[in-house]
């Protein structure tokens, strides 16, 4: 059944996240921070079997100098500069294995696929650990270092994000004026992140994308991840002000206002993960020239492999 506002409703939606003065100090100073370490990539080959496709293993430094991984996929021989896709995952995932996701390969775009730090148990591998320590939390990484924005998990994730894109920039067979992000859920947010922390990408895709309007998505919906925000808040009842506050730092509406390259968004009606009405908070307030593909009788997969169509057709008119 429909999970939220019927579709007339969402086109005149907007939401009512507001961004803290010092959105942009706050975000300039962390990439500042991250990027006083050196980039460090580092390129192995991997032996998958593979003939259609070369993959490598791919570190490289984020946060703090955190080491990062990624897989980079390529058309097997391929010497560029090719246009490139940087893929963020869904929550709980991670990289997962070197054959998986050959879709963007396939399509003869160089493909580096980030891990998430701390994650990767859920449905798919990760290989990156998350260093940093934090206060209480709820189980998953929604509330990680909630106390302050400094410390917040997704700053880390974040940072982490737009290195990826300069990792990918620095690869010899990657054409840096024609890279472009794509993700869903998770990593449909954390694009919209990077979209609205890199002013010069080619373009965007957020499929279905989660930690957008955090105020009304964890008061609308009884679905994780935003219901570990409110079982934090359950107990930490005196919190709900300075946690909302912590999370207006790491909100996609507020990413999606600085947004400038074309993208494009879809969301589906059934969806009780993430509201498409948290979804169009976001789509309106982008910045940049926009799209969105509605869903009404999909849940959380959204358009599936309809999206990667989408996203596609988005990446080769931007890299023409």
């Amino acid at each position: 059944m429909f999970t939220d506002m019927p579709e007339t409703a969402l086109w005149e939606h907007r939401s009512t996240q507001t961004e803290p003065d010092d959105f942009d100090t706050f975000w300039a100073a962390t990439l500042d921070e991250t990027r006083a370490h050196p980039l460090d990539v580092r390129v192995e080959a991997v032996d998958t079997g593979l003939t259609t496709v070369d993959v490598y293993d791919v570190t490289f430094a984020g946060w703090a100098g955190q080491p990062v991984r990624a897989w980079l996929r390529v058309p097997a021989g391929a010497t560029g500069p090719l246009p490139a896709v940087v893929q963020y995952v869904g929550y709980g995932g991670g990289r997962g294995a070197p054959t998986e996701n050959l879709f963007w390969s396939a399509t003869g775009h160089a493909h580096l696929q980030m891990d998430t730090r701390g994650q990767g148990s859920g449905w798919s591998r990760g290989d990156t650990p998350d260093p940093d320590g934090s206060g209480p939390a709820h189980p998953g990484v929604m509330t990680r270092g909630i106390d302050s924005r400094e410390t917040y998990y997704f700053r880390r994730v974040f940072a982490d994000a737009v290195r990826a894109v300069e990792a990918a920039r620095s690869l010899e067979v990657v054409d840096p004026a024609r890279v472009s992000v794509v993700g869903g859920s998770q990593g449909g947010g954390i694009a919209l992140a990077v979209a609205g922390l890199v002013p010069d990408l080619a373009a965007v895709a957020a499929y279905v994308p989660f930690l957008c309007d955090f105020r009304r998505a964890s008061v609308i919906t009884d679905a994780d991840p935003y219901k570990e925000i409110g079982r934090y808040l359950a107990v930490h009842r005196h919190r709900a002000s300075s946690v909302h506050e912590v999370l207006s730092y790491f909100d996609g509406v507020n990413f999606a206002r600085r947004g400038s390259a074309p993208a494009v968004f879809t969301t589906a009606l059934m969806d009780p993960i993430c509201p498409p009405s948290t979804v169009f908070g976001a789509f309106h307030a982008y910045g940049g020239p926009k799209d969105i593909t509605i869903w009404p009788y999909n849940g959380h997969e959204g358009g599936g492999p309809e999206d990667d169509l989408l996203a596609l057709a988005a990446f080769r008119r931007a890299s023409a």
